[in-house]
Protein backbone atom coordinates (compact mmCIF):
# COMPACT_ATOMS: atom_id res chain seq x y z
CA UNK A 1 0.00 0.00 0.00
CA UNK A 2 1.47 3.34 -1.10
CA UNK A 3 1.28 6.13 1.46
CA UNK A 4 2.48 9.60 2.29
CA UNK A 5 2.82 11.09 5.79
CA UNK A 6 2.17 14.71 6.68
CA UNK A 7 5.10 16.05 8.73
CA UNK A 8 3.88 19.66 8.76
CA UNK A 9 0.44 20.57 7.38
CA UNK A 10 1.08 24.16 6.30
CA UNK A 11 -1.44 26.93 6.87
CA UNK A 12 -4.38 25.23 5.14
CA UNK A 13 -3.89 22.01 3.19
CA UNK A 14 -6.93 20.02 2.12
CA UNK A 15 -7.87 17.25 -0.28
CA UNK A 16 -9.75 18.71 -3.27
CA UNK A 17 -10.89 17.37 -6.62
CA UNK A 18 -13.07 18.94 -9.34
CA UNK A 19 -16.03 19.30 -6.98
CA UNK A 20 -19.21 17.73 -5.65
CA UNK A 21 -21.68 18.27 -8.48
CA UNK A 22 -25.40 17.49 -8.61
CA UNK A 23 -26.35 18.22 -5.01
CA UNK A 24 -26.82 21.99 -4.87
CA UNK A 25 -30.59 21.52 -5.01
CA UNK A 26 -30.25 19.87 -1.59
CA UNK A 27 -28.15 22.73 -0.22
CA UNK A 28 -24.78 21.00 -0.62
CA UNK A 29 -21.98 23.29 -1.90
CA UNK A 30 -19.84 22.16 -4.82
CA UNK A 31 -16.48 22.80 -3.07
CA UNK A 32 -13.53 21.39 -5.06
CA UNK A 33 -10.34 23.09 -6.17
CA UNK A 34 -10.28 26.88 -6.06
CA UNK A 35 -7.97 26.86 -9.10
CA UNK A 36 -9.39 24.07 -11.25
CA UNK A 37 -6.96 24.74 -14.11
CA UNK A 38 -3.88 24.12 -11.95
CA UNK A 39 -5.46 20.98 -10.50
CA UNK A 40 -6.05 19.60 -14.00
CA UNK A 41 -2.51 20.43 -15.15
CA UNK A 42 -1.06 18.70 -12.09
CA UNK A 43 -3.11 15.57 -12.75
CA UNK A 44 -2.17 15.50 -16.43
CA UNK A 45 1.51 15.37 -15.53
CA UNK A 46 1.13 12.22 -13.43
CA UNK A 47 -1.30 10.34 -15.68
CA UNK A 48 -4.41 10.85 -13.54
CA UNK A 49 -7.95 11.67 -14.57
CA UNK A 50 -8.11 15.50 -14.80
CA UNK A 51 -10.67 15.62 -11.98
CA UNK A 52 -8.68 13.46 -9.53
CA UNK A 53 -8.05 14.74 -6.01
CA UNK A 54 -4.85 16.59 -5.12
CA UNK A 55 -3.57 18.37 -2.04
CA UNK A 56 -4.53 22.04 -2.25
CA UNK A 57 -2.02 24.06 -0.20
CA UNK A 58 -2.75 27.66 0.76
CA UNK A 59 -0.14 30.38 1.44
CA UNK A 60 2.55 27.96 2.58
CA UNK A 61 2.85 24.33 1.66
CA UNK A 62 3.02 21.18 3.75
CA UNK A 63 6.01 18.99 4.50
CA UNK A 64 5.32 15.50 3.14
CA UNK A 65 7.28 12.27 3.71
CA UNK A 66 7.01 9.59 1.02
CA UNK A 67 6.69 6.06 2.38
CA UNK A 68 7.01 4.62 -1.15
CA UNK A 69 8.37 5.76 -4.51
CA UNK A 70 5.88 8.06 -6.22
CA UNK A 71 5.47 10.32 -9.23
CA UNK A 72 4.24 13.79 -8.35
CA UNK A 73 3.75 17.24 -9.84
CA UNK A 74 3.29 20.71 -8.37
CA UNK A 75 1.26 23.38 -10.16
CA UNK A 76 -0.35 26.69 -9.26
CA UNK A 77 1.24 29.14 -6.82
CA UNK A 78 5.03 29.16 -6.63
CA UNK A 79 5.90 28.25 -3.05
CA UNK A 80 9.43 27.18 -3.98
CA UNK A 81 9.04 23.41 -3.73
CA UNK A 82 12.06 21.40 -2.61
CA UNK A 83 12.77 17.69 -2.18
CA UNK A 84 15.37 16.83 0.45
CA UNK A 85 16.51 20.46 0.36
CA UNK A 86 16.92 20.61 -3.43
CA UNK A 87 14.71 22.83 -5.56
CA UNK A 88 12.40 21.12 -8.04
CA UNK A 89 10.76 22.48 -11.15
CA UNK A 90 7.04 23.09 -11.20
CA UNK A 91 4.74 22.01 -14.03
CA UNK A 92 6.60 18.80 -14.76
CA UNK A 93 6.58 15.14 -13.72
CA UNK A 94 8.86 14.40 -10.76
CA UNK A 95 9.88 10.97 -9.40
CA UNK A 96 10.18 11.02 -5.62
CA UNK A 97 11.99 8.14 -3.94
CA UNK A 98 10.85 6.36 -0.79
CA UNK A 99 11.99 8.19 2.35
CA UNK A 100 12.24 11.57 0.62
CA UNK A 101 10.62 14.74 1.93
CA UNK A 102 8.75 17.35 -0.10
CA UNK A 103 8.54 20.80 1.47
CA UNK A 104 8.27 24.47 0.47
CA UNK A 105 10.58 27.41 1.21
CA UNK A 106 7.99 30.18 0.93
CA UNK A 107 5.44 31.89 -1.26
CA UNK A 108 6.64 33.86 -4.29
CA UNK A 109 3.59 34.23 -6.53
CA UNK A 110 -0.06 33.22 -6.30
CA UNK A 111 -1.70 31.73 -3.22
CA UNK A 112 -2.65 28.09 -3.81
CA UNK A 113 -0.51 25.16 -4.97
CA UNK A 114 -1.72 21.75 -6.13
CA UNK A 115 0.27 18.60 -5.42
CA UNK A 116 -0.79 15.65 -7.57
CA UNK A 117 0.22 12.04 -6.92
CA UNK A 118 0.23 9.36 -9.61
CA UNK A 119 -2.63 7.02 -8.81
CA UNK A 120 -4.59 9.71 -7.02
CA UNK A 121 -5.49 10.12 -3.37
CA UNK A 122 -7.43 7.21 -1.84
CA UNK A 123 -10.03 8.80 0.40
CA UNK A 124 -13.74 7.86 0.47
CA UNK A 125 -16.13 9.38 -2.03
CA UNK A 126 -18.86 11.50 -0.45
CA UNK A 127 -21.66 12.27 -2.90
CA UNK A 128 -19.33 11.30 -5.73
CA UNK A 129 -16.44 13.55 -4.70
CA UNK A 130 -13.27 13.42 -2.62
CA UNK A 131 -13.33 17.17 -1.97
CA UNK A 132 -13.18 18.55 1.56
CA UNK A 133 -16.06 20.80 2.61
CA UNK A 134 -14.66 22.25 5.81
CA UNK A 135 -17.81 23.91 7.16
CA UNK A 136 -19.78 20.69 6.73
CA UNK A 137 -16.90 18.51 7.97
CA UNK A 138 -17.33 16.07 5.10
CA UNK A 139 -15.16 14.64 2.33
CA UNK A 140 -11.40 14.68 1.97
CA UNK A 141 -9.46 13.30 4.91
CA UNK A 142 -11.98 12.96 7.78
CA UNK A 143 -13.72 16.14 6.63
CA UNK A 144 -10.95 18.43 7.85
CA UNK A 145 -7.71 20.11 6.88
CA UNK A 146 -4.59 17.97 7.00
CA UNK A 147 -2.73 17.64 10.30
CA UNK A 148 0.67 16.50 11.47
CA UNK A 149 0.94 12.71 11.43
CA UNK A 150 -1.84 12.07 8.89
CA UNK A 151 -1.04 9.12 6.63
CA UNK A 152 -2.80 9.23 3.27
CA UNK A 153 -3.05 6.29 0.92
CA UNK A 154 -2.05 6.80 -2.71
CA UNK A 155 -3.58 4.71 -5.50
CA UNK A 156 -1.81 2.31 -7.85
CA UNK A 157 -0.16 3.79 -10.92
CA UNK A 158 1.92 2.99 -14.00
CA UNK A 159 5.49 2.41 -12.83
CA UNK A 160 6.73 3.37 -16.32
CA UNK A 161 5.01 6.73 -16.41
CA UNK A 162 6.29 9.10 -19.09
CA UNK A 163 7.90 12.28 -17.82
CA UNK A 164 6.04 15.35 -19.08
CA UNK A 165 6.43 19.09 -18.91
CA UNK A 166 3.75 21.74 -19.44
CA UNK A 167 4.55 24.11 -22.30
CA UNK A 168 5.44 27.62 -21.20
CA UNK A 169 2.48 29.19 -23.02
CA UNK A 170 0.11 26.96 -21.01
CA UNK A 171 1.50 28.05 -17.63
CA UNK A 172 -0.53 30.86 -15.98
CA UNK A 173 1.25 33.94 -14.63
CA UNK A 174 -0.13 35.13 -11.30
CA UNK A 175 0.17 38.79 -10.30
CA UNK A 176 -1.01 40.93 -7.39
CA UNK A 177 -3.50 42.75 -9.60
CA UNK A 178 -6.07 41.32 -11.96
CA UNK A 179 -8.77 42.51 -14.37
CA UNK A 180 -11.69 40.08 -14.17
CA UNK A 181 -14.01 39.81 -17.16
CA UNK A 182 -17.63 39.82 -16.10
CA UNK A 183 -21.06 39.33 -17.67
CA UNK A 184 -24.03 41.28 -16.24
CA UNK A 185 -25.94 39.54 -13.47
CA UNK A 186 -29.70 38.92 -13.17
CA UNK A 187 -30.13 41.94 -10.90
CA UNK A 188 -27.89 44.39 -12.76
CA UNK A 189 -30.98 46.59 -13.19
CA UNK A 190 -31.20 46.91 -9.39
CA UNK A 191 -28.26 49.33 -9.43
CA UNK A 192 -28.15 52.98 -10.41
CA UNK A 193 -26.34 54.12 -13.53
CA UNK A 194 -23.69 55.65 -11.27
CA UNK A 195 -23.45 52.41 -9.27
CA UNK A 196 -22.84 50.33 -12.39
CA UNK A 197 -20.27 52.85 -13.67
CA UNK A 198 -18.47 52.90 -10.32
CA UNK A 199 -18.35 49.09 -10.31
CA UNK A 200 -16.68 48.96 -13.73
CA UNK A 201 -14.36 51.95 -13.25
CA UNK A 202 -13.02 51.35 -9.74
CA UNK A 203 -10.16 49.33 -8.32
CA UNK A 204 -10.99 47.09 -5.37
CA UNK A 205 -8.76 45.55 -2.73
CA UNK A 206 -9.14 41.97 -1.52
CA UNK A 207 -9.66 42.19 2.24
CA UNK A 208 -8.57 39.82 5.01
CA UNK A 209 -12.14 38.49 4.93
CA UNK A 210 -11.45 36.04 2.13
CA UNK A 211 -11.57 32.27 2.19
CA UNK A 212 -12.79 29.32 0.15
CA UNK A 213 -16.37 30.52 0.57
CA UNK A 214 -16.09 34.11 -0.60
CA UNK A 215 -13.95 37.22 -1.16
CA UNK A 216 -14.96 40.53 0.41
CA UNK A 217 -13.67 43.56 -1.49
CA UNK A 218 -12.97 47.07 -0.22
CA UNK A 219 -13.34 50.12 -2.43
CA UNK A 220 -15.92 52.38 -4.05
CA UNK A 221 -19.40 51.62 -2.75
CA UNK A 222 -21.98 50.63 -5.36
CA UNK A 223 -25.38 52.33 -5.29
CA UNK A 224 -28.59 50.31 -5.36
CA UNK A 225 -31.76 51.84 -6.76
CA UNK A 226 -33.75 50.64 -3.77
CA UNK A 227 -32.84 47.58 -1.71
CA UNK A 228 -29.95 45.13 -1.90
CA UNK A 229 -32.23 42.26 -0.91
CA UNK A 230 -33.76 39.82 -3.38
CA UNK A 231 -35.67 36.56 -3.09
CA UNK A 232 -32.92 34.03 -2.39
CA UNK A 233 -31.65 32.71 -5.72
CA UNK A 234 -28.92 30.43 -7.03
CA UNK A 235 -25.31 31.56 -7.09
CA UNK A 236 -22.31 30.22 -8.97
CA UNK A 237 -18.55 30.29 -8.62
CA UNK A 238 -17.64 33.87 -9.53
CA UNK A 239 -21.04 35.43 -8.78
CA UNK A 240 -20.58 39.00 -7.50
CA UNK A 241 -23.15 40.02 -4.90
CA UNK A 242 -23.55 43.53 -3.50
CA UNK A 243 -25.09 43.74 0.01
CA UNK A 244 -26.58 46.94 1.41
CA UNK A 245 -23.14 48.28 2.48
CA UNK A 246 -22.29 48.58 -1.22
CA UNK A 247 -19.00 46.67 -1.35
CA UNK A 248 -18.86 43.58 -3.59
CA UNK A 249 -18.52 39.99 -2.41
CA UNK A 250 -17.32 37.31 -4.85
CA UNK A 251 -18.60 33.78 -4.32
CA UNK A 252 -15.92 31.08 -4.40
CA UNK A 253 -15.66 27.26 -4.37
CA UNK A 254 -17.28 26.64 -0.94
CA UNK A 255 -20.06 29.17 -1.58
CA UNK A 256 -23.56 28.53 -0.29
CA UNK A 257 -26.02 27.35 -2.93
CA UNK A 258 -28.35 30.38 -2.79
CA UNK A 259 -28.00 34.00 -1.74
CA UNK A 260 -30.29 36.91 -0.97
CA UNK A 261 -28.23 39.87 -2.23
CA UNK A 262 -28.47 41.46 -5.68
CA UNK A 263 -26.15 39.81 -8.22
CA UNK A 264 -24.43 42.51 -10.23
CA UNK A 265 -22.46 40.11 -12.42
CA UNK A 266 -20.58 36.85 -12.79
CA UNK A 267 -16.89 36.43 -13.52
CA UNK A 268 -16.30 34.17 -16.53
CA UNK A 269 -14.96 30.69 -15.80
CA UNK A 270 -11.71 31.28 -17.71
CA UNK A 271 -10.74 33.98 -15.19
CA UNK A 272 -11.60 32.05 -12.03
CA UNK A 273 -8.18 30.35 -11.65
CA UNK A 274 -6.50 33.77 -11.54
CA UNK A 275 -9.08 35.01 -9.05
CA UNK A 276 -8.35 31.98 -6.84
CA UNK A 277 -4.67 32.93 -6.72
CA UNK A 278 -5.23 36.45 -5.33
CA UNK A 279 -4.33 37.09 -1.69
CA UNK A 280 -5.35 39.77 0.84
CA UNK A 281 -4.15 43.18 -0.30
CA UNK A 282 -4.16 42.30 -4.00
CA UNK A 283 -6.11 44.48 -6.41
CA UNK A 284 -8.97 43.63 -8.75
CA UNK A 285 -10.88 45.53 -11.41
CA UNK A 286 -13.88 44.43 -13.46
CA UNK A 287 -14.41 44.58 -17.22
CA UNK A 288 -17.82 43.87 -18.73
CA UNK A 289 -17.95 41.62 -21.77
CA UNK A 290 -20.75 40.02 -23.80
CA UNK A 291 -21.40 36.29 -24.02
CA UNK A 292 -20.39 36.23 -27.70
CA UNK A 293 -17.00 37.68 -26.77
CA UNK A 294 -16.02 34.80 -24.49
Amino acid sequence: MNKIRIIKPGLLSTIQDAGRWGFQKYGMPVSGAMDLYSLKLANELVGNDPSEACIEATMNGPSVEFLHDCYISVCGADMQAIINGNSIEMYRTILVNKGSNLSFKGLKTGLRSYIAFAGGVNVPLVMGSKSTYLRGKIGGFHGRKLQKGDEIEIGTYNKNLDFKKILKNKIPVFKDHFVARIIPGPEANCFTVKGLADFLNSEYTLTEQCDRMGYRLAGTKIEHKLSADIISSGIAFGTVQVPSHGEPIIMMADRQTIGGYARIGNIISEDLPYLAQLKPGDKIRFKEIKLNEI
